[in-house]
């Protein structure tokens, strides 16, 4: 099988999409190393590193192809190279159906608040008519949860949609301490954007830090939409984190806290699981299926639950190595292996589909 993969949100140092992009063509290559895979757009992005050899990355093209990309550019790419199927791996598909092509539509939040995605009105614009004219031969998910949102809200036929679950990387495991104790402190890993409601747990954490000497870690980009956060004493916001540090972080925190409002599957919720973290995360329908009952669930604005949440982590240690056991075991049931080999099999469909 040939297969040409969306390479656009490798353009973009961090974020889920490009983690999931990178993660599923190295996994698909190595778990098929029969296919031949190849990672294309029109605008240069950083190739994976450590490439199985049947993984290669296109260069963009130039002049006028490049700005008629998605009508002419892509689908001229398609034919030249003989794909057998295309995987938009970000919202996306060719608006020419000359080839089989599959679209991940990693969660409906472009439609659910304008707030939550101001720049994504092309997104907005687009998918929906993509689907409806059925240029997407088959959708994937990250979660039955927003399957089932896909199918009602834009009026899929179920047999056309299929939930194929993310993992986190082999790197994510539990790491010893590497110096001496540093404070004790609460983390959130993901991007700062409205959506993850990052006030909340904010407000918890400054009533916590009333009687317990706890800090607060912030780790990952802040949107241009986010506002800056001001400085104040236990609370470190580092950025962007090198995802070698990552694992560490994890690791070493007193627990995890996602208090997103919504999620198509929330990554960082299973990359602490695997590290061996307890999980303090919101009600979202994707993330309760995500960490399958071994995380703390919360309503995500209800500060009092968080706070309640955070001062038992703090202060019933055997509470929390109960979290931090179920939180392991719960991750052991993703791989990538896992994830390229359903993904693979919505290769075949799509073909199949397309041929009848």
């Amino acid at each position: 099988m040939n297969v040409v993969l969306d390479a656009t949100p490798l353009t973009v140092a961090t974020g889920g999409t490009g983690r999931y992009t990178l993660e599923l063509s190295r996994a698909l290559a190595a778990t098929f190393p029969e296919d031949e895979f190849t990672l294309i757009s029109d605008q240069r992005f950083s190739a994976p590193p450590d490439a199985p050899a049947n993984l290669s990355s296109a260069r963009p093209p130039e002049g006028f192809l490049r700005r008629r990309w998605w009508s002419l550019g892509l689908p001229r790419e398609l034919s030249r190279r003989q794909a057998d199927v295309f995987h938009g791996t970000d919202f996306s598909t060719p608006y020419l159906p000359l080839k089989p092509a599959v679209l991940t539509l990693h969660d409906l939040s472009p439609w659910k608040d304008r707030g939550w995605h101001r720049a994504a009105d092309r997104v907005r614009r687009r998918t929906p008519f993509l689907l409806s004219l059925g240029l997407a031969t088959m959708v994937i998910t990250q979660t039955e949860a927003v399957r089932r949102e896909a199918v009602t809200s834009f009026r899929l036929h179920p047999s056309r949609v299929v939930a194929v679950p993310l993992a986190a990387s082999e790197h994510f495991r539990p790491r010893a301490p590497g110096g001496p104790d540093p404070c004790p402190y609460f983390l959130f890993v993901g991007t700062l954007e409205p959506r993850k409601n990052v006030g909340a747990i904010l407000s918890a954490w400054r009533e916590i830090r009333k009687r317990h000497d706890v800090d607060l870690v912030l780790a990952g980009r802040r949107r241009a939409d986010f506002p800056e956060v001001a400085p104040e004493r236990g609370l470190r916001v580092i950025g962007e984190t090198a995802e070698e540090d990552l694992p560490g972080l994890y690791s070493q925190a007193v627990a995890c806290l996602y208090p997103s409002l919504y999620e198509g599957f929330g990554l960082p919720v299973l990359e602490a699981m695997q590290c061996g973290a307890a999980v303090l995360a919101s009600r979202d329908p994707a993330i309760l299926e995500v960490s399958g009952g071994a995380a703390v669930s919360l309503e995500a604005r209800d500060v009092r639950a968080w706070v309640e949440a955070m001062r038992a982590a703090l202060t019933q240690p055997d509470w929390l190595s109960g979290w931090r056991d179920r939180a392991l075991r719960r991750a052991a049931d993703f791989s990538w292996p896992r994830t390229a080999r359903l993904t693979r099999a919505v290769y075949v469909e799509a073909i199949r589909r397309f041929r009848r």
